[in-house]
Parts: structure tokens; C-alpha cells; sequence
């Protein structure tokens, strides 16, 4: 596995947030994290960053443990993240987000711009003139950019526009049929499930069921993620 997470447990201050959540992702998988609100998805992606300490269970990624590294080490290990509400640089440039922290490899500025189009057109723009839809094109062009093993997608098209949403969700299909190993949180099963291989589902801060992608009933469904 590429990452196995396993046992991992961490806190805000005296308030704990994570149980026990186990998961695991190959390369070139893409893994549906779910759960309801306020359940734990973000906490585990921020502690698997290690922006959240983990205060227990294990970490590792391509056979490292890295439960205990800095967010920029585990970053320069292969890890990248599009986090929830984008966080373009808004007085930068599409170019200049791009390229601030990229790293060699088969993503350029070039391979971004063939994944999203609107990006080389508007590549000169400052961020915050970008619509919603276009920056989160630039946050996950921003991430492609590190060149990384793992890409996690923290709620990948909340707020946009069904338009925009098939945009992302065409670039998403295209990066795991490249062998992209990927993790995404959304709540739009009915465009996430086809695609995903495997779900893993978070309740009160604890993975209670994983398994691939078409055995998500809607028994299953309704029971942990049902409002």
C-alpha cells in the first residue's frame, strides 16, 4: 500500500477529534472518504499532513512512518494537498501559484494547462479575480505542480457551479486513469462513487465500514451518511 493509516487518533487542545480511524490507499487508487458532517475528514487529512498532531495509531506512507514529521517534510515526501476553500495566494498570479512550489517531474505548467484550459488563458490573472470554479482548477493544479505520489481533495467541488463540477470531476477521471493515487472528500456520491475504486466512511471520529465503491448500498448510505 501506498499509505496505511491505522489506530490514528488526534485532538483540539483537551477536545478529541479522532478515535481510531484506519485507511489504506493503493497507487493508483482513488479513495472516497466519507461521512457526515463533523465527523472527522478533515481532522484526519490535516493529521495525516500533519498540520493536527496525531496523538496516536500510525502513519505510513511509501513504507515511512511520517505521523511525526513536519507538514513540510511530509509534503516534500510525495503528499499533496487541495485543501477545503481553496487557499489560492490571492495577490499572486495564475502563473506565479503555480510555479511557487513546484518540483520536477511530469507535471508543468504545460500538463496543467492541457488538464484545465481556462488556466493557461487566464495565467496572468491575480488569483482573486478568479471565479470559484477557477481557483479550485488553480488549488489542484497548484498541488499537481509538487509532483506528488498521494493527491487529497478536501470537499473537491463544494459551492461550484454543475458546470465547473463536471470540469473537475472530467480532470479527476483523468488523473486516476494515469495511475494518479488519489483521496477525495465530497458529498456528491452520485459523482464520486462511479469513480472512486474504494470508500472508506467516518462516524464520531472512527472508520466504521470500508469497502469498494459499488458495495456502498443504499442501505449503507442512509445509515451513515443520510441526514
Amino acid at each position: 500500500m501506498l499509505l496505511e493509516i491505522s489506530g490514528l487518533t488526534a485532538s483540539y487542545g483537551p477536545v478529541q477529534a479522532l478515535f481510531g480511524v484506519d485507511l489504506a490507499v493503493a497507487e493508483g487508487e482513488m479513495l472516497a472518504l466519507l461521512g457526515r458532517n463533523g465527523m472527522g475528514k478533515t481532522t484526519t487529512i490535516r493529521a495525516l499532513f500533519g498540520l493536527t498532531p496525531a496523538s496516536g495509531g500510525r502513519v505510513s506512507f511509501a513504507g515511512r512512518e511520517i505521523a511525526r514529521l513536519a507538514p513540510h517534510r511530509i509534503a516534500q515526501l510525495g503528499l499533496g494537498l487541495v485543501p477545503e476553500g481553496r487557499r489560492c495566494f490571492p495577490n499572486l498570479t495564475v502563473e506565479e501559484n503555480l510555479v511557487v512550489a513546484a518540483r520536477p517531474g511530469r507535471w508543468t505548467q504545460a500538463s496543467v494547462a492541457e488538464l484545465f484550459p481556462r488556466l493557461a488563458e487566464r495565467r496572468r490573472q491575480l488569483a482573486r479575480t478568479l471565479s470559484g470554479g477557477e481557483q479550485q482548477m488553480l488549488a489542484i493544479g497548484r498541488a499537481l505542480m509538487t509532483n506528488p505520489q498521494l493527491l487529497v481533495l478536501d470537499e473537491a467541488t463544494e459551492g461550484l457551479a454543475p458546470i465547473i463540477r463536471q470540469d473537475i470531476w472530467a480532470a479527476l477521471r483523468a488523473l486516476k486513469s494515469g495511475g494518479q493515487a488519489i483521496i477525495v472528500v465530497d458529498k456528491s456520491l452520485s459523482e464520486l462513487l462511479p469513480v472512486a475504486d474504494r470508500c472508506t466512511i467516518l462516524e464520531k471520529g472512527t472508520s466504521v465500514w470500508t469497502g469498494k465503491a459499488g458495495e456502498l448500498s443504499p442501505q449503507l448510505q442512509d445509515r451513515y451518511l443520510g441526514v
